[in-house]
């Protein structure tokens, strides 16, 4: 998470978060502390590292819950495409002709080679073993040398769509197809805490992809807490412009919100200002359950999404940035390009720089258990979320 100030009026908005979150990130600057857990929390090792808990994980839970697969800005006209690996599927992200979003396997039905890679406009997806054609509705079209397939039924060898739905300005899938995806059961009254941002009317701006040697749990754990911020992010502008070790907390559900204050909250003492927006004097970062980190500037958001990448100990990690306002010229993308710049130095060259650290004690620790404080009550919830779903027992 990094707090940006934007000093461009024409890419900064209000927000329809109430002056109250202001009001508690200000009481707990003045009062030096923090929202905190009523205990400390013990986490065995084995949280983290066991391979039997990894494919749980998985099977379980990644498999059957719905996850944001890629902002519906990302596939903003008809017949636009993208095309992202997740848990080792290839998929296929589109918007058909009628401006319908789907989310297929991007594997063709006749031998299961790839039709679609990259992203772009396209009517057509050709497999490239034998050419068969596959539209931005999941629909066989054309068969080279079809004489050989008498008697098949084009209808019936159409891409497989996995179950999926567009709302909250994002293209949701659940990765098991045939299962049913349910949102308003997944979200819950986070629905509306979500849908409040417009996150449809912002603009796709850029992302970078790589992956971590560490648990991607404990990945996502580094953006529920503030604690690390003036030892990990001192030089850049997390730790200079953000308060250490404070944050507001709340929660619906397994999905949390975070408010870190800003330096500048502090001007509100005192002052006659109106300014008590609080996406002006903190960053706001959402956790949506399983993997998904939304963490929200005065110009726009980032949307950091982490999954395990073939062992326990190691992740994926997508990383996006989209504007509030989309770019109009050539100025704009440019401070947006900077923006960016800022935000991924900070996920990438801090935040997993270190975290391969924490892998490497999780690997080969000797130790029973990790200790997690009463400041880390983000990290404690998610925690406790995913023990509940895995039965591992806390301490």
């Amino acid at each position: 998470m990094v707090s940006v100030m934007a000093t461009d009026p024409v890419t900064t908005a209000r927000t329809p978060l109430g002056r109250t979150l202001t009001e508690r990130g200000l009481a707990l600057v003045n009062d030096n502390t923090t929202d905190m857990a009523e205990s400390v929390l013990r986490v065995p090792l084995h949280y983290y590292r066991d391979p039997k808990i990894a494919e749980i994980e998985e099977s379980a839970i990644l498999r059957r819950t719905p996850m944001a697969v890629v902002p519906s800005s990302q596939i903003p006209h008809s017949h636009d495409y993208v095309v992202r690996s997740v848990l080792g599927d290839s998929l296929l992200v589109t918007r058909d002709a009628d401006g319908h979003a789907h989310v297929f396997l991007n594997y063709c039905r006749h031998r299961g080679a790839m039709p679609a890679c990259g992203s772009g406009n396209s009517r057509r997806f050709v497999c490239p073993y034998h050419a068969w054609n596959y539209d931005t509705a999941g629909k066989l079209v054309r068969i080279p040398g079809k004489a050989g397939f008498v008697g098949m039924d084009p209808d019936a060898y159409g891409l497989v769509e996995l179950p999926n739905e567009e709302r909250f300005g994002f293209v949701w899938a659940v990765l098991t197809a045939g299962e049913n995806i349910d949102l308003d059961t997944h979200l819950g009254d986070f629905a509306d805490e979500l849908d409040q941002w417009n996150y449809s009317a912002y603009g796709y701006h850029d992302h970078r992809e790589f992956e971590s040697a560490t648990s991607w749990k404990g990945a996502l754990e580094a953006f529920a807490e503030g604690y690390h911020f003036p030892f990990v992010h001192g030089q850049s502008v997390i730790g200079q412009n953000t308060v250490a070790n404070t944050h507001v907390y709340d929660e619906w559900g397994r999905h949390h919100r975070i408010g870190f204050p800003f330096n500048n909250i502090a001007d509100l003492n005192g002052s006659p200002s109106e300014d008590w927006d609080p996406i002006l004097r903190m960053g706001v970062i959402y956790w949506v359950y399983p993997n998904l980190i939304l963490a929200n500037s005065p110009v726009g958001v980032e949307i950091i999404d982490i999954l395990p990448a073939g062992g326990p100990t190691r992740c994926s990690v997508r990383h996006s940035w989209m504007a509030r306002y989309p770019a109009a010229d050539d100025a704009q993308r440019a401070f947006y390009d900077d923006i960016y710049r800022q935000v991924h130095s900070a996920v990438r060259d801090e935040d997993f720089v270190m975290l391969p650290q924490c892998g490497e004690g999780v690997r080969h620790g000797q130790h029973d258990h990790m200790l997690i404080g009463r400041n880390e009550i983000g990290v404690q919830h998610m925690i406790r979320v995913f023990a509940d779903e895995l039965g591992v027992a806390l301490g």
